[in-house]
């Protein structure tokens, strides 16, 4: 024979075991995710700021990302740059060396050499994309073959690229526009090696009119080198400006990232703390319960 307030007291301590229960299914959740919260609502006044802060944080991200791409590219633009600097250079260094000592043997091997790096780095390519191209993904930007081609095509039909250039956004209302084409980079170089070409076949002597060829070739080639040098040096400061824009944006990432870990994160040591409470708690619920499943009014009769 049950007590009178016997379900009622039971009641009360099912729902003190329910609440019990939940808070610890809570505690084991933040334990087994590190985060305070499951969704945005249960943040309470942190949610505005937590969410403006992950929105910042995925553009800052994505400010990275474009950055590390625009550097990989300008370092590509670098390395086909500086590789034709060094091939007029050694070009230079052998004509001048046959104009005075008028040994020949060899330049014209020299010479095609250097037209094939001419014309391999004016139509490289990034990911199938010509990379002096402009917009243009149709064609490459180089046509003549070989020196004879070069011979017969001015300037005006063997570069088919455009001047339209590649945009970077990489910080709030900075972008930085960069590229560059084949014209730009090789009309000047194009020039000398027509001089070249229609100077005909070098063999182990020049003639004068090759001995005159030659020497024009030379100072075209110096005054292509300066607008190539210019040209690689202004790709250099704008690598330096991405690669600037693009470890702030990683910094900006950084104290986002903390922000939002204040907000988000939960405190591991005070769950741990807080999950042995819970624990004793609802074991001892379970034993009070017992308990009092088992009073009844005969044991005090």
């Amino acid at each position: 024979m049950n007590r009178v307030a016997t379900i009622p007291l039971q009641r009360t301590m099912a729902d003190a075991i329910q609440r019990a229960q939940q808070n610890l299914a809570k505690t084991q959740t933040a334990l087994s995710t590190g985060k305070k919260a499951q969704d945005y609502a249960s943040l309470g006044t942190e949610s505005v700021r937590t969410m403006s802060a992950r929105s910042m944080l995925a553009k800052q991200d994505a400010q990275a990302v474009v950055s590390k791409h625009v550097t990989t590219t300008l370092a590509i633009y670098d390395a086909h740059v500086t590789g034709l600097d060094n091939s007029l250079i050694d070009l230079r260094t052998r004509m001048a060396t046959a104009i005075g000592t008028e040994d020949s043997a060899g330049l014209q091997e020299t010479i095609k050499s250097a037209f094939e790096q001419f014309r391999s780095s004016l139509n490289a390519k990034e990911g199938g994309i010509p990379l002096f191209g402009g917009s243009r993904t149709d064609v490459l930007p180089f046509t003549p073959e070989s020196l004879a081609d070069v011979a017969a095509t001015p300037a005006t039909d063997a570069f088919l690229n455009d001047d339209v250039r590649a945009v970077a956004h990489l910080a709030e209302g900075t972008s930085v526009t960069y590229g560059i084409t084949a014209s730009d980079l090789g009309t000047e170089i194009y020039e000398a090696f027509r001089t070249l070409a229609a100077a005909g076949p070098i063999g182990e002597r020049l003639t004068d009119a090759q001995k005159t060829a030659l020497q024009d070739a030379l100072a075209q080639i110096d005054t292509a080198s300066v607008g190539l040098r210019a040209a690689n040096a202004e790709n250099g400061r704008k690598q330096s400006r991405v690669e600037t824009l693009g470890e702030r944006a990683e910094q900006r990432s950084l104290v986002l990232n903390d922000i939002i870990a204040a907000n988000e994160d939960a405190d591991l040591g005070q769950v741990a703390v807080d999950l042995a409470q819970q624990k004793a708690t609802l074991e001892a619920s379970y034993s009070v319960f017992a308990q009092l499943t088992q009073l009844n009014l005969t044991k005090y009769l």
